[in-house]
């Protein structure tokens, strides 16, 4: 086993770590998915299956993640190389979380666009006096102007590559406490807002309130699945985003309590930016969505028949793009770090580099609602930004993870011990040695039903052959990652 390198920049403080973390977390997915499946499945009876689920599954992945990090002191592209037992073969796996940091960018950047341009529409004005029948056209407008989406994205992309160039403690440690700062109190101005408006409570209710009635409608294998998928993606586990922070935390803390108060603010986010949207919709009779057509549709006509909706919006979609934009910044980081690592440039160079790759590796997101538009890969109506986050979100994000709790856990691997041992380093909350068996043996094979289920409601309604297609794919590409974890055998000493 490799020597690991000691001198790493650390971050200034605890609560900027927790930020930065939380940060990374916190994106669209809390917003645009979250609430609606919530108030669905059953409103604070799903709450408490998803909060059970985040503690039994989310947060011992994120300890395996933060402690691989700090330990090693690398980014994901070194991590297991500088761990790992010599002559096994785990930096295999490495070359898949590389590509999901890339990937994700390449339609997140985009994403993150949309919500500054609509910033832009709500300052400019013209939106308010759109009817809602015709707000779709508004949207279906800017996915037609490859120009208006390649600049904003451009400009989230300068930002970006901004805030890491000046560094971990002046860049990205400082500029997203201010964001985040701003964004809670955003969050707090809106929810109130929203609290306010006739008809709130009755959103309230149906968001938060216990309903075993629709949760049983529903089904509780199918609720239960939600909620673990829904508590999985949330914390960004599974590419390197979390372990490059934890590679920049101190020593001081147990890593256990650091995981708690990161998915803490993370579900505190997703929450209450339900009782922004529920009540709202409720307040005007509008059915709550999810995805694209409740941010980009349904919340700009509330909006426009809302007193002082102009300010709300703009409001709104400022809050929208700095939980974006932390994710952003992030993943950025953990981009820089992995070329720094493996080309050995200067982190100028690297943050150059790399703003002009992400600038052009963009384009095909882009121009997939247009010029592209006929690269349909996951069959008819979807775009070259579908098949992206297919890659990441249903392939690299659980495989990832599986890497990195495997990892952790197997004598060929980094082992438990040394997981447990650099987890309860430091003051703070202790992680439970006696978990080893349930990380061993449950947590490996849920993360493959979630893997495999997520093909399965992908592909289910598309024909036999080509879910039998997919299928097939998704166990090769499964054995393929447990041939170089299981297969992996250190040299004799």
């Amino acid at each position: 086993m490799s020597q690991t390198n000691q001198k790493r920049v650390t971050f200034n403080s605890r609560i900027g770590f927790i930020l930065v973390s939380a940060g990374c977390a916190i994106g669209l997915g809390n917003v645009w998915k979250f609430p609606y499946i919530c108030s669905e499945y059953g409103g604070g009876a799903f709450l408490l299956i998803y909060l059970l689920c985040l503690l039994f599954l989310g947060l011992p992945i994120l300890v395996c993640e933060f402690a691989v990090g700090r330990k090693s002191r690398k980014s994901i592209a070194k991590a297991f190389d500088v761990l790992e037992p010599e002559g096994t073969r785990w930096h295999l796996t490495k070359y898949m979380s590389i590509a999901g940091n890339y990937l994700l960018m390449m339609f997140y950047t985009m994403v993150t666009g949309w919500m500054l341009y609509y910033v832009y529409l709500f300052i400019q004005g013209d939106i308010m006096t759109t009817p809602a029948d015709q707000m779709s056209g508004v949207f279906d407008h800017m996915l037609a102007s490859p120009g208006i989406m390649s600049l904003f994205t451009l400009i989230v992309i300068v930002l970006g590559f901004g805030v890491c160039a000046l560094s971990l403690q002046n860049g990205i440690e400082k500029i997203t406490k201010y964001i985040m700062s701003l964004l809670i109190l955003l969050m707090v101005v809106l929810v109130v807002n929203s609290l306010c408006l006739d008809g709130a409570m009755e959103g309230v209710s149906f968001y938060l309130k216990p309903d075993l009635n629709r949760l049983m409608e529903q089904g509780i294998g199918k609720v239960t699945f939600a909620a673990m998928t829904q508590a999985f993606f949330t914390i960004s586990v599974g590419s390197g985003s979390m372990l490059i922070f934890g590679s920049y935390m101190k020593k001081d803390r147990r890593l256990a309590g650091e995981a708690i108060n990161v998915v803490a603010l993370d579900t505190a986010v997703a929450v209450m930016a339900g009782l922004i949207i529920i009540p709202a919709c409720f307040a005007y009779d509008v059915q709550p969505d999810s995805g694209p057509s409740l941010l980009f549709i349904t919340l700009p006509s509330i909006f426009n028949n809302m007193a002082g909706g102009r300010i709300w919006g703009i409001f709104f979609f400022i809050f929208m793009t700095f939980a974006a934009f932390t994710t952003v910044i992030a993943v950025f980081e953990n981009i820089i770090a992995m070329t720094c690592e493996l080309s050995g440039w200067t982190r100028k160079k690297s943050v150059l580099f790399n703003l002009i790759s992400l600038s052009v590796l963009s384009l095909p997101a882009i121009f997939g609602f247009t010029l592209l538009s006929d690269i349909q890969l996951l069959g008819e109506g979807s775009t070259i930004m579908d098949f992206e986050d297919f890659l990441v979100s249903s392939n690299i994000l659980p495989l990832g993870s599986l890497v990195i709790v495997l990892f952790c856990v197997k004598k060929n691997g980094w082992g438990w011990r040394r997981l447990v041992k650099e987890a309860n380093t430091g003051s703070g909350l202790k992680y439970p040695e006696k978990l080893q068996l349930y990380v061993t043996y449950f947590i490996p094979p849920v993360i493959c039903i979630i893997y495999l289920k997520g093909y399965y409601d992908m592909f289910a309604d598309k024909g036999f052959w080509t879910l039998f297609g997919w299928m097939c794919f998704a166990i090769l590409l499964l054995a393929a990652i447990f041939s170089v974890c299981f297969l992996s055998k250190p040299k004799k000493v």
